[in-house]
């Protein structure tokens, strides 16, 4: 469990396929990808088998060394997040899994992707920067005005929701300290809805439907 509090940013080294053997189980030349991050303050305690959200998928460390890590990332996640695009010196966000003793300190985020956004609008609002995310259909009907969204493993709150899409405000400490300093419109962000929001649609005896409650 994680709880979208950045800890800080990673550089990729790299991120490239790797063909599944043969004699694997699933169909030849099926591949995963092997990304290698560059990272200082998560290496503090990360041990190989450990998880860690990057960029708010939650990958298991395989290999560490001094200067950073690396994670296979298989068919499915790449299907599900905007990890697949990554190349070297991309910047990514990283947190290592929450301690029981520790802070939640945003909200409880799994680091299991639900789907990916487009972001088609960024401005500034006094001293913060307004982003727009569009959002797949099928995600928008958990996104609640000042509701919790994981953005690239980033912890924000949600400040209004459209037919189609929804604004976030981000202030300057997290523009500084995430990737968003470097995401520009037409960019992909992995995004993870409440799981609270999930669970208790499934519990429901029908599902509600409409657009009531949100804006044009």
């Amino acid at each position: 469990m994680f709880t979208g509090i950045v800890e800080e940013m990673g550089v990729v080294e790299f991120c490239r396929p790797v063909e599944i053997p043969l004699d694997a189980e699933g169909p030849s030349g099926v591949h995963n990808y092997r990304l290698r991050v560059k990272a200082r303050r998560v290496l503090e305690d990360l041990a190989v088998a450990d998880s860690i959200c990057v960029n708010g998928a939650c990958l298991t460390v395989v290999a560490r060394d001094e200067s950073g890590f690396e994670m296979d990332v298989v068919p499915e996640t790449l299907r599900r997040t905007n990890l697949g695009v990554l190349v070297k010196e991309s910047m990514v966000n990283l947190e290592r899994s929450l301690s029981v003793n520790g802070r939640l300190g945003g909200h409880v985020v799994q680091g299991h992707v639900d789907g990916v956004g487009v972001v088609v609008e960024v401005r500034a609002e006094g001293g913060a920067q307004i982003f727009r995310i569009k959002a797949p259909d099928e995600l928008m009907r958990y996104i609640v005005e000042k509701g919790f969204i994981g953005l690239d493993g980033i912890s924000l709150t949600v400040v209004e929701v459209f037919n189609s899409a929804f604004t976030i405000s981000v202030i300057p400490y997290t523009l500084e300290n995430t990737n968003l300093q470097v995401r520009e419109t037409g960019e992909s962000v992995n995004l993870e809805v409440d799981i609270l929001a999930k669970y208790v649609e499934s519990l429901l005896p029908y599902k509600a439907t409409g657009d009531a409650g949100v804006l044009d």
